[in-house]
């Protein structure tokens, strides 16, 4: 198991990103969650198998044409063993 911590700016707000990011956790099974942050960007963190972790981080700008995603930081971070599900903060 791995467990990214994913900080993006760019246009992440207001374009469904949050949205797409559950969608794409859900599919790859990645336990997690997504929040906006004041500043305009948004903090997640995703855990699963390296693999889907992987795929999930490189699927964040791609299926739709409003978000962009200018900049982009992943932190490995240590697992949550109990953690279930993925949900948006607010």
């Amino acid at each position: 198991m791995q467990r990214n911590y994913i900080h993006v700016t760019g246009r992440v707000q207001g374009v469904g990103f949050r949205y797409h990011a559950m969608n794409l956790a859900l599919e790859n099974h990645l336990t997690g969650w997504v929040r906006n942050l004041h500043n305009g960007a948004v903090e997640m963190e995703v855990q699963g198998e390296p693999e889907a972790v992987e795929r999930f981080s490189l699927s964040l700008a791609e299926g739709t044409n409003w978000i962009r995603i200018d900049t982009k930081t992943v932190t490995q971070i240590q697992t949550i063993p109990e953690e279930v599900g993925f949900r948006i903060r607010y």
